[in-house]
């Protein structure tokens, strides 16, 4: 597969996470990689970290590169867009903005060029990201092979068409957040218990590291293997109790729905 230089559109978060990632695990070089963020501040200190190239403009990040991925939000990509449309000639176009589809993009840059949409999450860091690739693309297919690679290296790959890419934003584009909020909780109820602030994290941490791998690798149910920790009468049947009644589920599911519904408002 041929090397393609990857010209990378912000320096935020998620774009140094699959940065450090990819050039953690080795499915691209540094001298591979062009970024540019219109804080200049950002992109100096990524050369400077990781020996990658950084543009002072837009302009010269789309010469000097193969393909661009765009890690803005959402509501920066309109103007973006417009300023992209005059430089990117045939070159492809790699989106992880929530609630863009390839044909909202393409309807601003033109219906013939060429866009990869995907969306991944935040432990790409960890080499554990969940990425979920819109399917069909209008990219070339050695094109999409090459990011899929990358992302590959970072976790698990998938493929959803544009119908229920919504759907996979408010799952696992932003679930790193609702898994957050649940590890602190569950960290916080041992301090209350009495356990010390750092056991009590490392327990409620490693605890749904444990849960989500078996998960993986058994195939079961969750549902069933929560059946399984529960003793008839025991401890855990009773907190299972306290969570049914307070509408645990109920409540992830309204949450969940709310972000899916939000994603949907931001391509209108």
């Amino acid at each position: 597969m041929r090397g393609y230089i990857l010209g990378i559109i912000g320096a935020g978060n998620m774009a140094q996470a699959i940065l450090k990632g990819a050039l953690d695990k080795g499915s691209i070089e540094p001298g591979m990689v062009n970024v540019y963020d219109i804080d200049t501040a950002k992109t100096t200190e990524l050369k400077k970290e990781y020996g990658v190239m950084a543009s002072v403009s837009l302009e010269e990040l789309c010469h000097n590169s193969d393909i661009l991925l765009i890690a803005v939000k959402p509501n920066i990509l309109p103007v973006l867009l417009v300023d992209l449309k005059e430089c990117i000639a045939d070159k492809t176009i790699v989106s992880i903005a929530a609630g863009w589809s390839a044909d909202k993009i393409k309807s601003i840059i033109g219906a013939d060029k060429k866009v990869l949409r995907l969306m991944p999450n935040t432990p790409l860091l960890s080499g554990e990201g969940m990425s979920v690739f819109e399917t069909p693309s209008s990219a070339d297919e050695k094109v999409v092979s090459f990011i899929e690679s990358l992302f590959v290296s970072l976790g698990k790959v998938e493929h959803a068409p544009a119908k229920l890419m919504d759907a996979v934003t408010a799952v696992s584009g932003s679930g790193p957040a609702y898994v957050f909020m649940f590890i602190e909780a569950l960290a916080d109820a041992g301090v209350l218990c009495g356990l010390p602030r750092d056991m009590s994290m490392t327990l409620a941490a490693q605890t749904v590291f444990g849960a989500s791998k078996m998960v993986m690798e058994t195939g079961t149910h969750p549902g069933a293997l929560k059946d399984a920790v529960c003793s008839p009468g025991g401890t855990t049947i009773e907190a299972v109790k306290s969570l049914e009644e307070d509408g645990f589920r109920g409540i992830v599911i309204k949450a969940v729905k709310k972000c899916a519904d939000r994603s949907k408002e931001l391509a209108e």
